[in-house]
């Protein structure tokens, strides 16, 4: 039996176009063919299966299907066979459509890009059907208007298992009934996501935990429940993994703040990452209650960290990644890490009461350590002797970010001679960085892929260096270093036509104090600079007021994100396969 068509929501030549794009890769999937072509056959070739090819290009998780070229000028054979595709007159070649299965039809939609997908799922109502039954991610704007089409949504994407609700600020965010009524219509829900929905309340999300017991995966951000709504769902949802919080607004502040967790999740998280809260430390008793706990980032959370981490490292021993950004944490928290031996990944940004006495707690304990990104912010508490003595305990180091530090040749050498796995390697803003340097560098770093430099004294005499050493280096990138030329670049991209040599030769910015807090933050997550949240971790400042000093010595970095979106790009499939 036809499908009916819906012909008046789509014109006949997207709907064709569509039509005819899916019946080519259903005949390829169906008929056991693979390539890619050029554009799209003609009528007769139409009917030859070994000229049917589709353009396809992989990626990590699924595999986009494009639009094949020249799909706007379909000649009158082509529509022809559309119709014979798509309808099924039974003449010619037959319905191809109607004799794939909806579980064939349904991988194939997963396969296509979201707009893509739109456009199938007004071909017909077979089409509509699956799409909906088949799309498990969903991203809605969470306004008020929002309720009364939630019924009827759902309906249609019946087995969405990751929803994100997100509100404009400007805008009124849907509310408790929303949220109640979208848990009892996905109780398979695993991932949510909100952000800015500010008119949610304790009993709201209280309701949702409620119905949807399976989350695995909760993030949240600028929204204005409580710790009795943040608890409810750690009481309720035995099988949370992850937990993001940003910006919760409805946290009392003080030592009136209610604790929050340890609860029922606690015996599945696996990371905990709390930003820009004030009383961030009212997590506590969720932290140090999971004992299964791989992954801490804490961005920007007033109050004194140390204690709370010594009593986290007590009871969480299996912390692999640590990331500690402004935040009061000295020595004293360092060496509680260094209790956590599997300890693998650890970030250390704007925390200026950490020194070489911690770092080198760091390194004398935890050896597995792969991964080092250190923001210094030029207070020269960090320098050659804790990097020599990661360089001798730490030989697994594949990955080490140095902003505002300055290493000289000796604790670069120990580095080079006995980290033999280094491959990524990024300094910015370094007073010490030159030629000399990066001729060590060149000498000794065997196994370095990629190299990044911003704001540092180097010349062309350091990239003539590079030429000869490095045997595997494959990327170069440098940034505002004033004493490489263009001349120089082209030198080393001719001496070695393999390396590809990025260089932006523009003067180092001053202006903007603050546009480093992407530095050193967890992988594809951005979030605005609050320079008012400085205070707890300032500098030591004269008599005569800090500005002067103070932004010249954060503006010096103004930009960073460039070293930090490098290395998260050139270290995402490299993480994704630890991990694996």
């Amino acid at each position: 039996m036809k499908e009916e068509k819906v012909g008046t929501t789509i014109p006949p030549p997207s709907r064709r176009r569509c039509c005819l794009d899916l019946s080519l890769l259903l005949r390829s999937l169906w008929m056991g063919q693979t390539a890619s072509i050029a554009g799209i056959p003609s009528a007769s070739n139409l009917r030859d299966t070994n000229s049917t090819q589709i353009l396809i290009k992989s990626r990590s998780t699924s595999s986009l299907i494009f639009p094949m070229p020249g799909v706007d000028t379909v000649d009158a054979d082509a529509v022809a066979d559309v119709d014979i595709l798509s309808d099924g007159d039974g003449d010619g070649d037959g319905d191809y459509i109607s004799d794939i299965p909806d579980e064939c039809l349904a991988y194939i939609f997963q396969s296509l890009c979201s707009l893509d997908r739109k456009r199938c799922s007004i071909v017909c109502r077979r089409w509509l059907r699956v799409e909906g039954q088949s799309r498990h991610r969903l991203s809605l704007k969470a306004e008020s208007d929002l309720l009364p089409i939630i019924s009827s949504l759902f309906t249609r994407f019946d087995a969405v298992t990751k929803l994100a609700l997100k509100c404009d600020r400007r805008s009124t965010s849907i509310g408790d009934e929303a949220l109640v009524l979208i848990s009892l219509r996905c109780r398979n829900l695993t991932r949510l996501k909100l952000r800015a929905c500010r008119e949610l309340t304790d009993a709201g999300m209280a309701a949702f935990a409620i119905n949807c017991k399976g989350l695995k995966k909760l993030s949240c951000g600028s929204c204005t429940f409580g710790a009795k709504g943040m608890n409810a769902v750690l009481d309720h949802c035995s099988s949370l993994e992850e937990l993001s919080v940003k910006r919760l607004r409805g946290l009392t502040d003080g030592s009136a703040a209610k604790p929050i967790g340890p609860g029922v999740a606690a015996s599945s998280l696996k990371s905990i990452c709390i930003k820009e809260l004030y009383n961030g430390q009212c997590f506590g008793p969720l932290i140090i209650g999971s004992k299964n706990l791989r992954t801490l980032k804490l961005f920007r959370c007033s109050g004194d960290w140390d204690k709370l981490l010594e009593a986290i490292a007590e009871r969480v021993t299996g912390l692999v990644e640590v990331h500690l950004e402004r935040l009061q944490v000295s020595d004293v928290g360092l060496a509680a890490i260094s209790n956590c031996l599997d300890l693998e990944i650890l970030h250390l940004v704007k925390t200026p009461e950490c020194t070489n006495t911690g770092l080198v707690s760091i390194a004398d304990r935890c050896k597995l350590l792969r991964k080092l990104h250190i923001d210094g912010w030029k207070t020269n508490r960090i320098g050659d002797e804790s990097l020599i003595a990661i360089g001798k305990q730490c030989p697994n180091l594949q990955e080490l970010v140095l902003i505002g530090v300055n290493p000289t040749s000796l604790s670069l050498g120990q580095l080079s001679a006995n980290c033999h796995n280094l491959e990524r390697l990024a300094l910015c803003g370094s007073d010490t960085f030159g030629d000399a340097e990066i001729s060590c560098i060149a000498a000794k770093c065997i196994s370095l892929k990629k190299l990044c430099i911003k704001g540092c004294p180097v010349t062309d005499h350091g990239m003539e260096a590079l030429a000869a050493g490095c045997p595997n280096l494959i990327k170069v990138k440098v940034k505002k270093c004033r004493g490489v030329t263009c001349e120089g670049a082209d030198w080393l991209r001719a001496s070695r036509v393999s390396l590809a040599v990025n260089l932006d030769t523009g003067e180092v910015d001053i202006q903007d104090a603050s546009a480093s807090d992407g530095g050193a933050q967890d992988n594809g997550l951005d979030f605005p600079p609050v320079v008012s949240h400085i205070s707890a971790v300032d500098m030591p400042s004269s008599s005569t007021g800090r500005p002067a000093l103070f932004k010249g010595r954060l503006g010096l970095f103004a930009g960073r994100n460039f070293v930090a979106s490098t290395f998260r790009r050139w270290s995402n499939n490299n993480s994704n396969s630890q991990s694996n």
